[in-house]
C-alpha cells in the first residue's frame, strides 16, 4: 500500500472495471490527478479507493453522472461549498427514498402474486392461472 495501488488492484477493491476507472479519470471524477509511475502506470492511494467506493454507491443508487460530476467538482474545490454539497446529497437522498417507496409498492404486488400462486399450487388449482378470461386471480 505504501507504494500505491495499480489500476487492477483498485478495480478488484472497488468492483469497478479498469475501463470504468479510466472513464472516471477522463471525466475528472477523482479528487486529484492520479500520478504515474516511471513506467507510466497509474498509482492509486487508499484514499482514491475510498472516494471511488462513495462514487460507486452514488452511481448504484441512481445518481446521474452529471450529479456525480457536480459533487466531485464541489469536493475537489475544497472547503467553503459544504452547503451546496449538502443540498446535492439531500436531493439525492430524497430521490433514493422515492425509488425505495416505489420498489416497496412493486414488492407488495409481487408478494401478493407469490401468495396467490403458492395457494393455487398447494391446492392443485394452478392450471390456467393468467390465462385470458380466467378472472382476476392471475
Amino acid at each position: 500500500m505504501d507504494e500505491g495501488l495499480s489500476i487492477g488492484e483498485v478495480a478488484e477493491a472497488t468492483g469497478l472495471s479498469v475501463h470504468a476507472l479510466r472513464y472516471f479519470e477522463r471525466e475528472g471524477l477523482f479528487l486529484r490527478d492520479i500520478p504515474r509511475s516511471g513506467g507510466g502506470r497509474r498509482v492509486f492511494a487508499a484514499a482514491d479507493v475510498e472516494w471511488l467506493t462513495l462514487l460507486n454507491r452514488l452511481r448504484d443508487s441512481g445518481m446521474p453522472i452529471a450529479g456525480i460530476r457536480g459533487f466531485a467538482a464541489l469536493v475537489g474545490a475544497g472547503p467553503g461549498n459544504e452547503v451546496e454539497r449538502l443540498k446535492l446529497l439531500k436531493q439525492h437522498e430524497d430521490d433514493v427514498r422515492a425509488k425505495i417507496a416505489e420498489l416497496e409498492a412493486c414488492l407488495e404486488v409481487v408478494h401478493h402474486k407469490v401468495v396467490v400462486y403458492e395457494r393455487h399450487v398447494e391446492e392443485g388449482t394452478a392450471k390456467g392461472l393468467w390465462s385470458p378470461g380466467q378472472g382476476t386471480d392471475c
